[in-house]
C-alpha cells in the first residue's frame, strides 16, 4: 500500500457516508509531518464523528491499519484522524469555512478534488 492508495481508500470511505467537498492534498512537498491531507466536511457533528468512524473502518479493513492517532472527534467541529503519512481532517461545515485549511496548503497543482 502507498500513502496515495491510503488517501483514496480514506476519501472513498467519506465519499460513501456522504461527505462533502473531498479533496487529497498532496503536502509532501510543503511539509516533513505527512505525504497528503485528506479534507472532507459534514453538516453536523453526528455526521463528522460517522465519517471519522468510516475512514477508520476502511483503513483496518483495506490494510489493517490503525490511526496513530485522533483529536477532535467527540465535538465533532473538526476531527483529526492520523495515519503517519496520511492525515485526515473531518469538519463541520462552518470550522471548515472559518479556518479554511485547503487554502495553507494549497499549491495550485497539489489538489486533487475526490470523485466517485
Amino acid at each position: 500500500m502507498t500513502s496515495y492508495e491510503l488517501a483514496k481508500t480514506c476519501a472513498k470511505a467519506l465519499s460513501d457516508k456522504k461527505g462533502k467537498d473531498i479533496l487529497i492534498l498532496s503536502v509532501a512537498d510543503q511539509t516533513i509531518v505527512c505525504s497528503y491531507f485528506v479534507i472532507a466536511s459534514g453538516s453536523s457533528t453526528t455526521q463528522v464523528r460517522a465519517l471519522a468512524e468510516s475512514v477508520e473502518e476502511a483503513a483496518e479493513k483495506a490494510y489493517a491499519l490503525s490511526p496513530v492517532r485522533t483529536e477532535g472527534l467527540r465535538e465533532g467541529r473538526w476531527g483529526v484522524i492520523d495515519f503517519g503519512d496520511v492525515v485526515v481532517h473531518v469538519f463541520h461545515d462552518e470550522s471548515r469555512l472559518f479556518y479554511n485549511l485547503e487554502r495553507l496548503w494549497d499549491g495550485g497543482s497539489n489538489v486533487e478534488r475526490y470523485e466517485d
